[in-house]
């Protein structure tokens, strides 16, 4: 009955720590708190502990090293069978289009969540990244696009989290690298040109404030409307591509 018993903390101390995962409060790579804290957190014993850390080992959930102590795994399955597939779609120039559509869909909805369920936490971390995007556009010595397009990312991940539905921040984190070189595409093509540069500037801005003002219509369009301007401004871009390539055929006696 007492083997039983100390089980069912364990299960507990599980559960609760899982929770605080889904929940976003420890995140994929983090370290969780030291053993002290935890027991105080959770209101168990160290054996408890101990018991319900190495079920959450066995599910996979989390990781512990030598040296480095406990920390969230990574939950997305890159090891077993999804890199390959995101190769595939890595590999695509289609795919910056297709996946434009899919943020167009989900971070609309994220922000209009952000805007109705942020706390004063998030709404703090949202600034902080906004602020930090901002900085880098303002650097006198100019940061490089990989910068940019991080910290622009940031941005949009902050304001994901704050839509506290865990489902959707997992699905937006899921497709991290790919949504990042949507970013990346962005910032390397259209932040040389100055009138593409004001429109994001304006439409970043937008968003920001409807989610800070807690205005989730307002926010929903705004992002919305941001990532399909992004989306159309790269497809004129790439159309200017192709009529410069067929002009210079042509000069040159193609056609």
């Amino acid at each position: 009955m007492v083997a039983e018993g100390k089980a069912k903390v364990a299960d507990q101390v599980a559960e609760r720590v899982e929770r605080l995962i889904v929940e976003g409060v420890l995140k994929v790579g983090q370290a969780l708190p030291s053993e002290r804290r935890l027991v105080e957190k959770l209101g168990c014993s160290r054996s408890a502990l101990r018991e319900g850390l190495r079920i959450l080992r066995g599910r996979g959930i989390i990781d512990t090293e030598q040296g480095r102590g406990s920390f969230v795994a990574d939950l997305t399955g890159q090891q077993v069978g999804i890199t390959p597939l995101m190769h595939l779609f890595s590999s695509q120039p289609r795919t910056l289009f297709d996946l434009l559509e899919v943020r167009a869909l989900l971070e609309a909805e994220s922000a209009r969540l952000a805007a109705l369920r942020a706390t004063e936490v998030d709404r703090l971390l949202i600034r902080r990244r906004y602020e930090d995007m901002l900085a880098a556009h303002a650097a006198p010595e100019g940061l490089d696009a990989r910068e940019h397009a991080h910290r622009d990312h940031a941005f949009h991940r902050a304001i994901s989290e704050a839509s506290h539905n865990p489902v959707l921040v997992y699905t937006l984190q899921s497709l991290s690298d790919l949504t990042l070189s949507t970013v990346f595409a962005s910032v390397n093509n259209l932040y040389c040109r100055p009138a593409q540069k004001r429109q994001i500037d304006r439409q970043h801005a937008r968003l920001y404030h409807a989610v800070m003002g807690q205005l989730p219509e307002q926010a929903q369009r705004a992002a919305r409307e941001h990532i399909n301007g992004i989306r159309d401004s790269l497809r004129e871009i790439e159309q200017e591509e192709q009529r410069l390539v067929r002009a210079t055929m042509r000069m040159d006696g193609w056609g």
